[in-house]
């Protein structure tokens, strides 16, 4: 199998980068923060940018909250398509750091 890193995937045009967002640690932080209120997790659950979803007991209608949750606090709007392919929080992190990166270049 041939090595693929993150810089070397490309979609769309094959003359176009892709960019890829990593998300701000305060992302994750307040990420982690919607997470663990959403999920009702208590103070004792460590979580990690690595932290999956439905290791933490997630179903899909908790990932719907979530989203719902991740929007109103970001002033976002996330997409249905997208928010089906969050399964971590580092996941759910960078796709808020690339919609509001979004949202602030329309803006300008």
């Amino acid at each position: 199998m041939a090595n693929v890193s993150a810089t070397s995937i490309r979609l769309g045009s094959p003359f176009t980068p892709m960019s890829y967002t990593k998300a701000k640690p305060e992302t994750v932080k307040k990420v982690m923060e919607i997470v663990k209120k959403q999920l009702a997790l208590s103070d004792d659950v460590a979580l990690t940018p690595e932290s999956k979803l439905s290791v933490l007991g997630a179903d899909s209608l908790d990932t719907v909250e979530i989203v719902m949750g991740l929007e109103e606090e970001f002033g976002i709007s996330v997409e249905e398509d997208n928010s089906q392919n969050i399964t971590t929080v580092q996941e759910a992190a960078d796709l808020i750091e690339k919609l509001v990166q979004k949202k602030s270049e329309a803006a300008n």
